[in-house]
């Protein structure tokens, strides 16, 4: 039997905020272990928590940028659960009365179109400790608890069940951490835990239009991770249901050693949380004054920031693809393009000569030498014909490792281009009198004879002659030479 895979997603992403969701310890989950626990997370008698507004506001202009309904007044619950990273036995979250609801999210199908991908509801609450096991602690029967992450504050997306493969899975990701990024919701750093993908599937016969049965996969530490838990239990479930067996709704743990989803625990329903309105926190009002604040306070998405690129900078959709990877690319670019009449030179330097060599040597955009006018200034040069691009490569790898000018480079090393039509045609004239046979050769239609006198005159000038210059006199000296 052929199935269709139904997949939705829950993101949680820590906030890029000062302090935490409601106390203010700092937000700095990589600190010493435990040194930033405070009296709300561990649930001392008589702490109270206090909202942190920053981070509504950053929540704001995630479901502004999802096209969610708002909940103009909404309230915090408590979701009661018991576990080590949880001291005080509840999480502070929303269920019934969330930031927002409903919106869409598109995403961009292999074709170029784009396909809707709805949310259920998008809503805010703090973080938990972090637990660590095993082979992680350095003893297979220990287990730690770090509680500087407990009470970071965190957004919950959870989208509809509204993705159809993995491909689009990946598009919704990829499409989702950008936003995040790019509105400097959250720094997105999975390796780091503060962007956690949860993803859920299920298979249905081609043509029902009821759903199967939901599986959630959790202990995914990266896209990839995602993709490949996907395709191992798409196919375990996919085993199960040819063999005639039913799939049970439970929570698995993606190993990556050995490539397959593992059982973790029948999955919990929201009764089973208890939830109960957080007595201690004040129902929110979301006014129209705040909601404008937050509208013009919002940077510009990662899709417009493309779509301008190439409406108004000539750019083509690869290169304005590459320079919004990341929006600190997207800065650096912008700001070396600024008061610039070659935006595409430009581009072309920061995609591939300094994106290029700050992959090879794992260094980011953020930590270069190269501030982004002195890009600009290397690509003027050649512009105005002072520096070869051969050579301006090379002064790029000094700029690289001093940090100086390029036009201090090329005047303390003397490779300034060379633009004497008078003295280039006498070095022209000399190198086709040393290579007669290569003169020979051009006589007899070989194309790659001249390309062998430019090679020759740019020996002779160590690659400081105008290569321009240099074609259009060869050119001239040797059709005197025919007549």
């Amino acid at each position: 039997m052929n199935y269709e895979i139904v997949i939705g997603m829950e993101v949680h992403a820590e906030l890029l905020t000062a302090s935490k969701q409601f106390f203010a310890s700092p937000n700095l989950a990589l600190a010493e272990p435990n040194t930033l626990v405070d009296p709300v997370t561990l649930g001392l008698p008589g702490a109270l928590p206090v909202l942190n507004e920053k981070a509504v506001d950053l929540s704001l202009r995630s479901v502004l940028a999802l096209h969610c309904d708002i909940s103009r007044h909404n309230f915090f619950e408590r979701k009661h659960y018991f576990y080590p990273d949880l001291p005080k036995g509840y999480q502070i979250s929303q269920r019934d009365k969330c930031l927002g609801f409903g919106g869409f999210l598109e995403i961009e199908m292999p074709d170029g179109s784009l396909k809707k991908i709805g949310m259920n509801d998008v809503h805010m609450e703090e973080d938990t400790g972090k637990s660590s096991h095993g082979e992680a602690v350095g003893d297979p029967d220990s287990s730690l608890i770090d509680l500087n992450r407990a009470g970071i504050p965190l957004l919950e997306i959870v989208s509809a069940p509204d993705m159809r493969s993995i491909e689009e899975a990946d598009a919704y990701m990829t499409a989702l951490r950008e936003i995040l990024l790019f509105l400097e919701i959250s720094d997105c750093k999975m390796e780091q835990g503060r962007l956690r993908f949860e993803a859920s599937v299920s298979l249905r016969p081609m043509g029902s239009e009821e759903f199967g049965t939901r599986v959630e996969i959790k202990n995914l530490n990266s896209m990839k991770a995602v993709r490949d838990s996907l395709r191992s239990e798409i196919a375990r479930q996919t085993k199960v249901l040819d063999g005639g067996g039913t799939i049970r709704q439970e929570t698995m743990l993606w190993d990556d050693a050995s490539g397959t989803t593992q059982p973790m625990r029948s999955k919990e329903h929201a009764h089973d949380y208890r939830y109960m309105p957080e007595p201690d926190l004040a129902p929110l009002h979301i006014t129209d004054e705040w909601l404008e604040r937050i509208r013009a306070e919002m940077p510009e998405l990662p899709r417009a920031k493309r779509a301008r690129f190439e409406t108004d900078l000539g750019l083509s959709k690869y290169d304005s693809e590459v320079l919004t990877q990341a929006p600190e690319i997207a800065r650096y670019f912008e700001s070396a393009a600024q008061g610039f009449g070659n935006a595409k030179a430009i581009a072309n330097w920061v995609s591939n000569e300094l994106l290029g060599r700050l992959n090879a040597s794992g260094t980011s955009i953020s930590e270069t030498k190269v501030a982004p006018h002195q890009l600009q200034g290397i690509v003027r040069l050649i512009d105005e014909g002072t520096i070869s691009g051969k050579i301006a490569k090379d002064v790029f790898d000094v700029m690289l490792e001093s940090g100086k000018d390029a036009a201090q480079i090329v005047e303390e090393k003397g490779l300034k281009q060379m633009s004497d039509t008078g003295e280039l045609e006498t070095i022209c004239r000399a190198v086709i009198e040393k290579s007669p046979k290569i003169l020979e050769d051009y006589r007899a239609g070989k194309e790659k004879a001249f390309g062998a006198f430019v090679g020759g005159v740019m020996k002779e000038t160590r690659g400081k002659a105008n290569p321009a210059l240099v074609n259009e006199i060869l050119k001239k000296v040797l059709a005197e030479d025919a007549v």
